[in-house]
């Protein structure tokens, strides 16, 4: 079983994990991202709570990169007002977000899995007890929609996300936010694919904890 989603969203960062000073973004959502706004649907704080559930990414927009500059906070003294602590920097931003996402249980052996809240979350999203804005990211980057696609979705081209380990693309599909040794990769490539539906094999990311 697998339920499939439309995600829209009009600005982000995906920080890159070895980005220092310069706030380099990916150019798509790593499963990690994706996973952790999935939890918020649904009001999950424990990450760890749905491990085992496999996520299928496919982009439906190409998204324009931009880069700013803004301020940034780093804790270098403990008064937090203290002005070391904040210092303007660049920063890469991608504007018109939209892909396809598809989740299914796997090994998620929660009751009621991910999958499962995520239907009850569009059937009956008054049981739904969370907080704040649902974001792909920093807090800053509101989701505009989230849309429930019929299990054989026929519509806009796609253009997968494929494990490869030739790929271009590295990215995690579990982060370490106290340091990186617990963070994990994997290599990537976007691609379409003559079958859009359902996802290919090598669509499917299991979302483990490092």
């Amino acid at each position: 079983m697998i339920i499939a989603l439309k995600v829209e969203a009009p600005i982000a960062c995906f920080r890159q994990s070895r980005a220092r000073e310069y706030a380099e973004t990916y150019p798509v959502p790593p499963p990690s991202t994706v996973y952790g706004m999935l939890l918020s649907m649904v009001g999950e704080m424990n990450r760890y709570h749905h491990c085992g559930t496999r996520l299928a990414i496919a982009m439906l927009s190409h998204p324009v990169q931009s880069r700013v500059i803004r301020t940034f906070r780093r804790f270098k003294k403990k008064e937090i007002s203290d002005p070391v602590n904040a210092r303007p920097d660049y920063q890469e931003l991608l504007t018109d977000i939209r892909f396809c996402l598809c989740v299914t249980s796997g090994d998620d052996t929660a009751q009621p899995s991910l999958q499962e809240r995520l239907q009850t979350a569009f059937a009956h999203p008054e049981t739904i007890d969370r907080f704040g804005g649902l974001c792909l990211g920093e807090s800053r980057d509101l989701v505009n929609a989230v849309t429930l696609l019929p299990q054989t979705y026929q519509g806009e081209s796609l253009q997968w996300l494929l494990k490869d380990e030739d790929g271009l693309l590295t990215l995690p599909y579990w982060v370490d936010h106290v340091g990186s040794r617990g963070t994990r990769w994997l290599r990537y490539s976007l691609k379409a694919v003559s079958e859009q539906w359902p996802p290919p094999d090598l669509a499917w990311t299991e979302i483990q904890a490092g």
